[in-house]
């Protein structure tokens, strides 16, 4: 049943069950960067829950991710280089490693390799455009990687850039942010929102493990990115957005404008996608994408010039509207002397609820 917050503000979760879940959840898949950034490069180092990665792709067209700490001296390998096509070499001393993490030579004295000398290796899968690493110890379900098929369904007009920012705050807090459209009417105005959608009908469901926050103006002028989805759009429409959180961190939204009354995908707008690593505590890889859908612009060079809008707004509305937000919100939780206990509005439906799902997880795994 959904919950609908114009009526209530969220219960808070109860004492035993922290409003911000603690640690990460290791048995699930965490985006590690689109295929083709790593492709163009021979070795990708990026870390991942705190621990160093280094991820390449063999001659034979396999992915592998590898601990990023050499085992003699702990040096980067991923200041090392592809030998032989499959095997990585240490930079310091030449030990080399296949794709399991085993050591397999070691060029100094006899030549014996100890049983010690191995890294740790993760299961990497390619799909959505995204590789994909298994961070926890249970086998690797494929089976839960986030669905964005849309990816791999539009055309390439509709679709935009694959682009990356790195912000200096906990994930939680981005999820917190974008499950909580409300804040497009401020922080975005004029861009993804207005005065006028802020008074916005929103409900809060759960199917499974995903949390769906749903937000609905109707009568309102349209904002000014999706006015220029459909140029000969009626004075007023209605704004809709549903935003799927899928545990642990990524995020679907389906955002876009219609006629009055009818029914919303019969509009445009556009699918926003948000794939969110944890690199640590304190900082989040932050890779997002866009496809258009309900296309009403047939110029071949007003959509291209759209694809590049919509990119450049997107890239501008995270790095230079969220980014800064956000963690200025992480400096001021590290700098507080006392625990701070938040405020619940009705427009927290959303994070309440994912949290709860987050902490059910996280104790399940840590038991």
């Amino acid at each position: 049943m959904a919950d609908d917050s114009r009526t209530t503000v969220p219960e808070r979760p109860p004492v035993t069950q922290p409003l911000t879940a603690s640690g990460f959840l290791h048995n699930a898949w965490y985006m590690a960067g689109w295929v083709e950034d790593c492709a163009q490069r021979p070795l990708t180092p990026r870390t991942v829950l705190g621990e160093p990665i280094v991820l390449f792709k063999t001659a034979q067209g396999q992915w592998v991710a590898l601990e990023d700490r050499c085992a003699h001296r702990f040096a980067p390998l991923s200041r090392g280089h592809i030998v032989e096509g499959c095997k990585l070499q240490c930079p310091y001393h030449g030990l080399q490693y296949d794709a399991a993490g085993a050591c397999v030579f070691n060029p100094h004295g006899n030549r014996r390799i100890p049983p010690q000398a191995r890294v740790r290796s993760w299961p990497v899968v390619e799909k959505h455009k995204a590789l994909w690493v298994w961070m926890g110890g249970a086998p690797a379900r494929p089976d839960e990687i986030p669905d964005f098929s849309v990816l791999d369904e539009a055309p390439a007009l509709h679709g935009t850039r694959l682009d990356y920012i790195l912000i200096a705050a906990n994930y939680q807090l981005i999820v917190d942010n974008l499950l909580d459209l409300s804040h497009t009417s401020y922080l975005h105005e004029g861009i993804l929102g207005n005065a006028e959608t802020v008074q916005s009908q929103i409900k809060c469901d759960q199917e499974g493990r995903d949390v769906l926050v749903s937000r609905h103006a109707s009568n309102v002028a349209a904002p000014g990115m999706f006015a220029q989805f459909w140029p000969d759009h009626p004075g007023k429409v209605d704004k809709f957005t549903v935003m799927r959180w899928m545990a642990p961190s990524n995020m679907r939204l389906i955002s876009g404008i219609c006629a009055v009354g009818a029914e919303p995908m019969s509009g445009t707008g556009y699918y926003a996608l948000h794939m969110l690593t944890p690199a640590d505590q304190h900082s989040t890889h932050y890779f997002f994408t866009a496809v258009r859908f309900g296309v009403k612009t047939t110029d071949l060079a007003l959509n291209l010039a759209l694809q590049e809008k919509i990119a450049t707004m997107r890239r501008f509305a995270f790095a230079e509207q969220d980014a800064p937000v956000i963690e200025a919100q992480q400096r001021i939780l590290d700098q507080a002397d006392r625990t701070l206990d938040p405020v619940l509005l009705e427009i927290d439906a959303g994070p309440v609820r994912y949290k709860r799902v987050l902490n059910q997880l996280l104790r399940a795994e840590q038991s």
